[in-house]
């Protein structure tokens, strides 16, 4: 009897090992399927001090000026345009709506994002 409760539990351990593998390479598989998208993402929040959310005219208003768009933002599904805006011209959009700096509810609902740089002079890497 003892024999056989020792090669159970030797059996169970065996079933959780192999669980816990096929986990971890379903988590691997999905983050290598994301291309990198969510470190880019919170790569770009890292060099922001503040997030807003804005309406889709000033977004249209902001890409006829000459802000890039984070290359980040179109590789999410559903898309989402986010810009680095400088705190001059962010202060004269009126659609503007503070949200925190994250990867929150507010955030990720948000059909386009204004961030402000904590270096307006400063260099971003590229492809963030």
């Amino acid at each position: 009897m003892n024999k056989r409760s020792g090669l159970e539990s030797m059996r169970e351990r065996a079933r959780a090992v192999r669980t816990r593998a096929a986990i971890r390479q379903w988590k691997y598989r999905q983050r290598n399927l994301a291309s990198g998208v969510w470190l880019r993402l919170r790569r770009a929040l890292a060099f922001a001090k503040e997030a807003y959310v804005i309406s889709g005219d000033d977004i249209r208003h902001l890409l006829a000026e000459g802000y890039k768009p984070e290359p980040c933002g179109r590789q999410l599904e559903p898309e989402k345009t986010i810009l680095f805006v400088d705190a001059p011209r962010l202060l004269r959009i009126e659609s503007r709506r503070r949200i925190p700096v994250n990867l929150g509810a507010d955030f990720l609902l948000a059909e386009a994002v204004a961030l402000l740089p904590f270096d307006p002079g400063g260099k971003r890497p590229v492809g963030v």
